[in-house]
């Protein structure tokens, strides 16, 4: 069914979209805020910790920094994952429906 864009807008299938989409920026944003500020409440309550050796000259704290690092790009890369898998092909179809 060919639907205007003010009518498309108000139906519950793009209602549904937008919220799913809040829902899994949200639940994601979560995610590395913990992540980071984690990392940074570590550093501020434990540095001895922190400062241990595993190595010669690289203490725990390096990988750590770095894991916070691959944890962002990780969570950017579900992101990516699930809006080129669900969300995309879901405006497209909505998108179709949009009479000219």
């Amino acid at each position: 069914m060919q639907k205007t864009p003010q009518e498309l807008l108000a139906s519950a299938e793009f209602r549904q979209l937008v919220a799913r989409r809040w829902r899994v920026s949200l639940l994601l944003t979560a995610c590395l805020f913990v992540l980071y500020y984690g990392y940074i409440l570590l550093i501020a309550t434990n540095k001895a910790l922190l400062s241990e050796r595993i190595g010669e000259v690289t203490t725990i704290g390096i990988p750590l920094g770095a894991a916070v690092i691959v944890g962002a790009w990780v969570l950017t890369g579900l992101y990516v994952l699930w809006a080129n898998r669900a969300y995309d092909p879901e405006v497209s179809r909505l998108r179709g429906q949009i009479r000219d």
